[in-house]
């Protein structure tokens, strides 16, 4: 009785929603107005624009030779670090993956 019951719900429920029928748009209102995620994406571009032309301007206006150096050296160590860690880590994966042979 139960099977019944859902399969005359499940037809009711298709019945009415091929009913159910929006105001169909023109090719000319779907090209016009820009969909939400279009929208979206370029207001975060234009976030995005601004915060790197910002951060260049500041970086020039408080350019100090001496401080991009420190940077350049602490990219240099931390990616050496890292690169160490990431070939331990790698090593552990394979050890764990082959199990005692």
């Amino acid at each position: 009785m139960g099977t019944r019951y859902f399969l005359a719900l499940f037809l009711i429920l298709l019945v009415l929603g091929f009913e159910v029928q929006g105001v169909p748009l023109t090719q000319e209102d779907e090209t016009s107005s820009p969909s939400l995620f279009s929208q979206m994406q370029e207001s975060l571009y234009s976030y995005w624009d601004t915060a790197k032309t910002t951060a260049q301007d500041l970086y020039k206006k408080t350019y100090l030779p001496s401080v991009d150096e420190s940077i350049r050296d602490m990219y240099s160590k931390s990616t050496a670090a890292m690169s160490t860690y990431a070939g331990i880590f790698t090593d552990q994966v394979f050890s764990l993956l082959a199990g005692d042979e």
